[in-house]
């Protein structure tokens, strides 16, 4: 969260899930300087226990709890964030594996998933931007390539 405060100019607005250390972790790197809010899904369940294995609870509602500031009602969703998540579990292979032992080697998953986003923002030509997000936000003018990548990780030493 701290490294998230150093990067933005501006103030913004947040919106966590129900996790409760997010409550602190908000305070520390941002103190009064956020609009803060906390979108809480609440799940049931009525199915029979035989039912259940496999299949997640049903989503029955959510709960917006206003934390710091004044966050727009409009604008508290988590949405952006799981569909970055679904989008990364989706492409980077390792995550849908079902045995635990192949995550245990650190800095290959780290480097899979900023594998992952450096090219889903640079090398990536979005469907609805027409571009890629990088050349959206103007970091830079052109598409990247794979060669790209590997220059920068050859030039990094």
């Amino acid at each position: 969260m701290h490294d998230l405060a150093s990067r933005l100019a501006n103030r913004v607005q947040l919106t966590t899930d129900g996790l409760r250390v997010y409550l602190l972790a908000v305070e520390l790197a941002f103190g009064a300087e956020v609009d803060y809010a906390m979108l809480v899904k609440m799940y049931g369940n009525d199915r029979p226990q035989a039912d259940v294995r496999y299949r997640p609870a049903d989503y029955i509602g959510c709960k917006e709890i206003r934390v710091e500031g004044r966050p727009n009602s409009r604008h508290i969703s988590t949405s952006f964030a799981e569909r970055q998540n679904l989008t990364m579990r989706m492409q980077i292979r390792r995550f849908t594996w079902l045995d635990e032992c192949v995550l245990k080697e650190g800095g290959n998953h780290i480097a899979a998933i900023a594998l992952h986003y450096m090219c889903y923002n640079f090398c990536r030509v979005h469907q609805t931007l027409r571009v890629t997000p990088a050349m959206e936000s103007g970091i830079t003018d052109h598409i990247c390539s794979i060669k790209d990548i590997v220059d920068l990780l050859e030039n990094r030493n």
